[in-house]
């Protein structure tokens, strides 16, 4: 089943300046994007550490916008009923970080929120094939996850298209969102590949314009979608 979502852009707040982080939700509205990436980071599963459960109130105090939390930690399981409460509307987990995917997935429809599933680069979309038919979306890293700023790895295309293919072959609906050195010279060609959800964090934060550099990244994928084969 072919997905017929637009594009959207999602800021991600961990290239934002946390001294004002209103500030930085607020620059990005105005660009008129529907989500806010939140990167969730326990210096265990990924080499960093972010926010928690309190930052994610204070952003659902701060906008109406979704909030698209991806968990980069160990057990999920843990801590998804947490941040549901918290305010989150989207829920990713790790197909690396427990051995539990099914179950971590069903516990967040549970809690009223869009379930996802994220790989690294080095894990094939084929350990996700059971799993495609209940998840709302299908996180693709294009980074090796920790830290932001990083270069693209072309790889993740190739990920992108087969998921495109697996989605259309079992009949599924989810989208496709891909996180890790999205910019304006690698928008065009996540979105050809199929990507939906695009994570954009040091590219739209340390711009001049947040709004301005959304609104760029929205046209060239406006542009993209009409080249896919």
């Amino acid at each position: 089943m072919q997905s017929n979502h637009p594009v959207e852009v999602a800021p991600s707040i961990l290239a934002a300046d946390f001294s004002a982080l209103g500030d930085a939700i607020r620059a990005v509205e105005r660009a008129g994007v529907k989500l806010i990436h939140v990167d969730v980071m326990d210096g265990h599963f990924v080499p960093n550490i972010s926010v928690g459960v309190p930052v994610v109130e204070s952003l659902r105090k701060a906008t109406r916008l979704l909030l698209d939390v991806h968990l980069m930690i160990e057990n999920p399981e843990q801590y998804v009923g947490a941040f549901a409460e918290a305010g989150a509307n989207m829920i990713t987990a790790h197909q690396e970080a427990t051995p539990h995917l099914n179950r971590v997935v069903h516990q967040i429809r549970e809690h009223g929120c869009r379930a996802g599933v994220a790989i690294n680069p080095a894990t094939p979309v084929s350990t996700l094939t059971d799993i495609l038919p209940d998840v709302d979306h299908v996180l693709v890293m294009s980074v090796n996850p920790g830290f932001g700023g990083q270069h693209f790895l072309p790889i993740a295309n190739e990920k992108i298209a087969q998921l495109r293919e697996m989605r259309s072959r079992y009949t599924c609906n989810f989208r496709i969102e891909v996180d890790g050195g999205i910019a304006p010279d690698t928008v065009p060609q996540v979105v050809r590949a199929g990507a939906q959800i695009l994570v954009a964090g040091t590219s739209v934060f340390h711009t001049p314009d947040p709004a301005a550099a959304v609104l760029e990244m929205q046209r060239l994928a406006a542009d993209a979608i009409l080249e896919r084969v």
